[in-house]
This record gives structure tokens, C-alpha cells and sequence, in this order.
């Protein structure tokens, strides 16, 4: 086999391992086995909505393990096709054969991001909340920044994008914002993006031309039905009333209709102002708290689950997982799988795939990567 042959079918199988392993592949093979023989059961339809989470979970397994299984079988079919041409002399053979099996590598690493979107809430629709950092202007720009970015990746990616609550900087950029991204497995690609973000660059605010450091963070949650249900006791909460800022209408500004919920056990505080109707932004800021309550639940249990839980910590150094320059240098690095790019500009733009995918295959190893940090 060819060294590009060799290289390819290397990274198929890596792809394909690393689905079975997030699929758990056994157990997966038995829990299809087990759908398929409650769907031929009439009486499954007596629960309709039993039934529909039935079908989904069917439905989500056939096609990870059709498209493993298929992805192997025409693995194979190519590699017989070089050894083929190997043994007959013919180059035009081993050409088709090789070519074969490049865009199966492609496929297979497409898939596998698709197949790694396995979690209970990963189909939904999800939040996401921008947070400025200590810092004034250079941490609001860098935030303002940051949420442009996941607003052109959503959009890069079909999903539909709704600004859900939006409070501008007193010079520039934004304290906080919060984004309702609507999509399949919107949840799912957004959900490592959780975490502190680092910028260094020559502030375009500072007259002597120095290089700043800011941070802000990001929190993502998902979006959930009435099949989930969150008790909230409503002596837990603190709701207050305030004119919105930023861009949204003739209403902006000019009444009290913006709401904000603050969950005094855990510090949680939610925020809407996309509706002229205070009782509908209330209404969304409640889902929202849900939301961030369901997310915290989980969170705790996959911690619980691997040994180790850390609360969200202050906006700084700590929980970093990603570092943007600007200058001296130009790069993007990801600070838990060591993932990067030389091009700023085209990541800030929306180009997070590879980031994304990155950090969901980590998910499933659980292998931490020792890089040091950037200036």
C-alpha cells in the first residue's frame, strides 16, 4: 500500500474507532436491536409521545452505525481494488482506488462530528450568552467580537439566529448579549464553547499603540420543551424591569419592558428584550432559566461521572480554553487540544469547525492536551 493509501485508511479507522467508542458500539448494537423490536410492537402508538422518543433514539443509532458500517465496507472495497491493481501492474486502478479512499477520509471525518453529537439534549436549539470581562471598552469590543463570531458561524452553518437579549457597552462593543440559535443539533456543535476567551492585540482604544489583554466569557445552554420539567419556586427568584439598549425597534428604550430574572440558591441571572411585551419577555426569560438549570444538571452529572466537577470561575485566567492573537502574531489556539489556525480574521468570521470538532472527539477520549499558553 502507498504511503498516501496507508495515511488515509489510518485516519478512516481512527474516525470510525473513535464512533464506536463514543457510541459505546456493543451496547448500541443491542439498544437498536431492542427498538426495532418495540416499533413492531401495535401498541407503541398507544403513547404517542413515548413513541416518538422511541423512533428519534431508533433513528439517531441507524444511522450512526448504517454510516459506520458503511464507511468499513467500502474501506475495504477499496483497498481490495488497489491490491487489485497492485497485483495486476495497473496504475489507473490503484489511481481510483486511492482517490477512493481520500474522499472516504474526508466523509469519515464529517461524519464522525456528526455521529460524536450523542448527548440527551444535542438535537436541540440552544443559547448563548456573551459576556465582557473586567476591562470596560477593550473587554466589551472583544465580547462584541466574540458574539459577531458565533452569529456568522450559526448562519455559516444554515441555523437561524435570534438576538434575544443585548446590553451595549457605555463606549463601544457590549457588556452581555445573549443569542437563540434554532437549528438540528444547534446545542450539540455549540456546547464546547462554554468557557473564558482570551484576545491580545494592539488596542484600536489606546493613543500609545500598546498590546491589551482582555477576556470574556461565553455560556451555552439548551433549549427545552415542556417534556423536561424544571420545579422553580418562585421565592427563589428576583425579577426586575429595565429599558432595553442596542438595536430592536421603535419600542427600544422608550418602555420598561425588558426583564431580568436572577435565581438567588445559584446566581443565575437570565435577561430578555427581543419583544415589545413585557409578560412574552418574562415568559422567554423563565425558559431561559429552565434552560440554564437544566444545563447545570448536566453538567454535574457528566462531572460526577468523571470525577471532577469545577465551578464557572471569574472571567480571567482561569477555565481558558481558547486564545486569540493579533499581534505580534497572528493565531488562534485552542488551550485543551492544542488545535490552531495562523488565519484570526477567517475564524472570527464564523470558521470554528475544526475547533468544534476538536473539542467533541476530546469529549469522547477524555485525553487533555499539555500546551503551553500564548502571548
Amino acid at each position: 500500500m502507498r504511503a498516501e493509501g496507508q495515511a488515509n485508511i489510518d485516519r478512516i479507522e481512527a474516525a470510525l474507532a473513535l464512533v464506536r467508542r463514543s457510541l459505546d458500539w456493543d451496547r448500541a448494537l443491542r439498544r437498536l436491536d431492542e427498538l426495532n423490536a418495540r416499533v413492531e410492537d401495535p401498541t407503541l402508538w398507544d403513547d404517542p409521545k413515548k413513541a416518538e422518543e422511541v423512533m428519534r433514539e431508533r433513528r439517531r443509532l441507524e444511522s450512526a452505525i448504517g454510516t459506520v458500517n458503511e464507511i468499513s465496507s467500502e474501506m475495504s472495497d477499496a483497498v481490495e481494488f488497489i491490491e487489485l491493481g497492485e497485483m495486476e501492474g495497473d496504475d489507473a486502478v490503484i489511481s481510483d482506488g486511492l482517490a477512493t479512499l481520500a474522499v472516504l477520509a474526508e466523509r469519515a471525518d464529517r461524519d464522525k462530528v456528526q455521529a460524536l453529537l450523542s448527548g440527551e439534549a444535542d438535537g436541540n436549539d440552544t443559547f448563548l450568552e456573551v459576556h465582557a470581562g473586567a476591562g470596560g471598552t477593550e473587554s466589551q469590543d472583544w465580547a462584541e467580537m466574540l458574539f459577531r463570531m458565533y452569529a456568522r458561524w450559526a448562519e455559516k452553518r444554515g441555523f437561524k439566529v435570534e438576538t434575544v437579549e443585548y446590553q451595549a457597552g457605555e463606549q463601544a462593543g457590549i457588556k452581555s448579549a445573549t443569542l437563540l440559535i434554532k437549528g438540528e443539533n444547534a446545542y450539540g456543535y455549540a456546547k464546547t464553547e462554554s468557557g473564558v476567551h482570551r484576545l491580545v492585540r494592539i488596542s484600536p482604544y489606546d493613543s500609545a499603540a500598546r498590546r491589551h489583554t482582555s477576556f470574556s466569557s461565553v455560556w451555552v445552554y439548551p433549549v427545552i420543551d415542556d417534556n423536561i420539567d424544571i420545579e422553580i419556586n418562585e421565592g427563589d427568584l428576583r425579577i426586575d424591569t429595565y429599558r432595553a439598549s442596542g438595536s430592536g425597534g421603535q419600542h427600544v428604550n422608550t418602555t420598561d419592558s425588558a426583564v431580568r430574572i436572577t435565581h438567588l440558591p445559584t446566581g443565575i441571572v437570565v435577561a430578555s428584550q427581543n419583544d415589545r411585551s413585557q409578560h412574552k419577555n418574562r415568559a422567554t426569560a423563565m425558559g431561559m432559566l429552565k434552560a440554564r438549570l437544566y444545563e447545570r444538571e448536566m453538567a454535574e452529572r457528566e462531572a460526577v461521572a468523571a470525577g471532577e466537577y469545577q465551578e464557572k470561575s471569574e472571567i480571567g485566567w482561569g477555565r481558558q480554553i481558547r486564545s486569540y492573537v493579533l499581534q505580534p502574531y497572528q493565531m488562534v489556539k485552542d488551550l485543551r487540544t492544542g488545535t490552531t489556525s495562523t488565519s484570526p480574521d477567517d475564524v472570527l468570521d464564523g470558521d470554528l469547525d475544526e475547533f468544534i470538532a476538536a473539542a467533541l472527539a476530546q469529549r469522547v477520549t477524555g485525553e487533555a492536551v499539555d500546551v503551553e499558553d500564548v502571548e
